[in-house]
């Protein structure tokens, strides 16, 4: 029983010194919400949020990150703000960064990661104001604000690759300074977030952070099936200290179904070695799920055989793809065999339906999944660790998350999941009106 206490003291610290001077309001928000939009202005789809910074406040466009660490901002660039610090070398702001390089001016710093390109540089860690809406789970509420907000400046260089006036990425990893981790420190709120990205570039997705209710039409945090978060010890970011752990979320897929079929699978791929190789992640910057060759080639067999028509020359990054023409559709989009994920125990599975499995192009349609060995560039695909050699034998990419309601609770270690066609609603469903 010591530990739980251990780590109540440490997040109450960090609660006051992340929000020292927070806001000179008695309201503390039960929640926070911002919308999610799909941009396809970039070579790859990526999703993008919006939140307020500096002083005076300016809108800043972000690339979500759900596996990243923390959040950063393209300073180089227009980057003008009168309540800008810079954490000093042996700081507290330092310290929850974890290891951490210092400059000549004796400024704190790391390496702000694209997780889209893999390009990483140095940048220094500053604090300054960042500005949301609070959430009834209903509605956007009034505006809230935390006066110092940890993020970490990065460049042109690692801005190149995102979405049209995208100037950095929004992390909702597993780091004491992750969005969800600043944001339940400063507010005293739980330790969770929840995400739904839409698949429509005409309506928006949306990210809270805090607990539910989350009211798209209805409260999905009543339906949410849960399976535990593991970590991988090794990171698997474009850039980290040697010893580092990964701070993206990744889950027990046990076996993987096809029809209902078991799919035979060399099942050692599918844990996390001492090298922090195999295991499943969850990612919103892979626009597609990235999987190891042989696990790929099972699938898409099994799916073919399963769906009985034929195949056509695929449209790269995919390798199985048919004619529009021979798949019939329905509410849950094209109707083709099921794939499920088992994961830690039978009755727990993940269903990805036709909607995401399936990725139409007119008159082509692909299995929606990519060979990690079939030569993919991270244009196409997004950044892999260890290319055709992944170090993550399934990453789960954002298209099969997309109309799925995913909640992380960092403080108990699970996902929360249900795909929102089963219930009849979408991700597109929260009403952005304010209530304030």
């Amino acid at each position: 029983m010591i530990a739980p206490v251990r780590v109540f003291t440490f997040f109450s610290f960090l609660s006051l010194f992340i929000t020292s001077s927070i806001a000179q309001t008695s309201f503390r928000p039960k929640a926070l919400v911002l919308p999610v939009t799909k941009d396809v202005s970039a070579s790859t789809p990526q999703y993008v949020t919006q939140i307020k910074q500096r002083t005076p406040l300016v809108p800043v466009k972000l690339t979500v990150d759900v596996g990243g660490g923390y959040l950063w901002v393209n300073c180089e660039h227009g980057y003008v703000s009168s309540t800008s610090k810079p954490a000093r070398c042996g700081s507290a702001q330092c310290s929850l960064f974890g290891l951490t390089g210092c400059s000549g001016e004796k400024i704190c710093g790391r390496s702000p990661s694209n997780t889209v390109t893999g390009v990483s540089t140095y940048g220094d860690i500053h604090g300054d104001v960042v500005s949301v809406n609070s959430t009834n789970g209903n509605n956007p509420g009034r505006t809230v604000s935390v006066p110092n907000f940890l993020f970490i400046c990065g460049s042109n260089v690692v801005q190149k690759g995102l979405a049209t006036g995208v100037t950095g990425m929004a992390g909702l990893g597993r780091t004491k300074v992750s969005l969800p981790s600043q944001f339940s420190s400063a507010f005293s709120f739980p330790r969770k977030f929840g995400i739904c990205l839409s698949s429509s570039t005409m309506t928006d997705g949306v990210l809270f952070f805090g607990d539910g209710p989350y009211n798209l039409n209805m409260d999905v945090s009543k339906v949410l099936t849960f399976t535990p978060l593991l970590t991988n010890p090794v990171s698997t970011a474009p850039s980290a200290f040697l010893g580092e752990p990964s701070v993206e979320y990744f889950i027990g897929v046990k076996s993987i179904l096809v029809s209902d079929q078991k799919v035979p699978l060399n099942t050692t791929l599918l844990s996390i070695d001492g090298n922090g190789i195999g295991g499943t992640k969850i990612s919103t910057v892979n626009p597609y799920t990235v999987l190891e060759t042989t696990i790929y080639k099972a699938i898409s067999e099994a799916f073919v055989k399963s769906l009985g028509v034929p195949t056509i020359t695929p449209l790269p990054p995919f390798g199985t793809c048919f004619a529009t023409k021979d798949i019939s559709f329905s509410r849950m989009g094209p109707d083709v065999p099921s794939i499920k994920l088992v994961l830690h125990n039978k009755d727990v599975v993940w269903p990805i339906i036709g909607a995401n499995s399936m990725v139409r192009f007119d008159d082509v349609i692909c299995l929606g999944f990519v060979d990690a060995g079939s030569g993919p560039t991270s244009a196409q695909v997004g950044f892999v660790a260890g290319g055709s050699n992944p170090m993550t034998s399934i990453t789960i990419g954002a298209h099969q998350l997309e109309n799925n309601f995913l909640q992380f609770d960092l403080a108990t270690s699970r996902l929360g999941f249900r795909s929102l066609f089963l219930e009849h609603t979408n991700c597109a469903n929260f009403n952005f009106t304010s209530s304030a």
